[in-house]
């Protein structure tokens, strides 16, 4: 079971700024801010009022990546069974399979407003609009999950990224995501996880459960985009309100592992989308037996508090 208080990584939250200048300082890279700390939005009436420019990062979301279909890693890993069958995802065991072999996952959504729920925050701060703890979306009914085919119907565009050359250019997106952001330009990249594409749960290239499942739940983040279930909240664009986008922005989201093993630390506590899980995936599944996950996402929120 998640708890909302000792599993969470409270330094993931930094850095705080005012305009472009961090009055709070964090370990982890920032995307652009707000480059002034006044900032100007319509509020009543449609009148425009002037306010103070805060950027800040917020976790919103409780993600499970799980081989067994409706197993609830995140609260505890209650199993229901629904009366369906699915089938059961696969991932190869620590040191007992290789790359070629693949993985399936499953992924479970959440609503999980840390800061509404545990009212850190006053709502002044634009918070996540969500109020309450909420099971949101899960992959075990979506009969697109596990089937190409079906996925290319919201993901037409993926023919263009099979090929060499445009995978070759995801190379660059993995050194960025493990170095400073990833590139939001190579939208059809997850950095050193893999490819976006076929954005659902069949990984092709299974190294490891941890570059695995961050790959899937970094397909399914994009899969909420494509479906308008997640807008664009960070940037000088989003300072006024958030915006609907089917296009994910890939720089404006972290990721933190929650179990088995929670990642708390300051500086490998939150990583970016497709940052090189070597850095921070050593001890964090059961060798042979595998594991199943959850991970905590954090969104950049920019907004004009009046």
């Amino acid at each position: 079971m998640v708890n909302p208080i000792t599993d969470v990584c409270w330094a993931c939250i930094l850095p705080i700024t005012i305009g472009s200048t961090p009055v709070v300082p964090g370990t982890t890279a920032d995307t652009i801010n707000y480059p002034s700390p006044i900032c100007i939005c319509p509020k009543l009436a449609g009148l425009p009022l002037p306010g103070i420019a805060v950027g800040y990062w917020e976790p919103i979301r409780m993600v499970d990546v799980t081989k067994a279909p409706f197993c609830f890693v995140g609260i505890g890993g209650l199993t229901i069974d629904p009366g369906i069958s699915v089938g059961s995802g696969a991932a190869p065991a620590v040191g007992t399979g290789t790359e070629d072999d693949g993985a399936t996952w499953h992924l479970h959504w959440y609503q999980y407003p840390v800061f509404t729920l545990l009212s850190l925050v006053m709502d002044a701060l634009c918070l996540e609009v969500t109020q309450s703890f909420d099971v949101a979306y899960i992959t075990e009914v979506d009969p697109m999950w596990h089937d190409d085919e079906l996925s290319f119907v919201i993901t037409p565009e993926s023919i263009l990224f099979g090929n060499l050359i445009a995978q070759a250019a995801c190379a660059a997106d993995c050194l960025s995501a493990s170095t400073w952001l990833p590139l939001d330009p190579l939208f059809w990249c997850a950095g050193c996880n893999g490819g976006m594409y076929p954005i659902n749960g069949n990984i092709p290239s299974h190294i490891g459960s941890i570059q695995s499942s961050s790959l899937a739940m970094a397909r399914m983040i994009y899969k909420m985009h494509r479906e308008t279930l997640l807008p664009i909240t960070s940037g000088p664009e989003a300072i006024c309100a958030a915006i609907p986008s089917p296009m994910i922005k890939k720089s404006q989201y972290r990721t933190q592992l929650t179990v088995p093993i929670p990642t708390i630390d300051p500086i490998f506590g939150c990583n970016q989308l497709g940052k090189s899980s070597m850095f921070w995936d050593s001890f964090r599944e059961v060798p042979v037996t595998g594991e199943d996950f959850n991970y905590l996402l954090w969104r950049k929120r920019t907004c004009c508090v009046i």
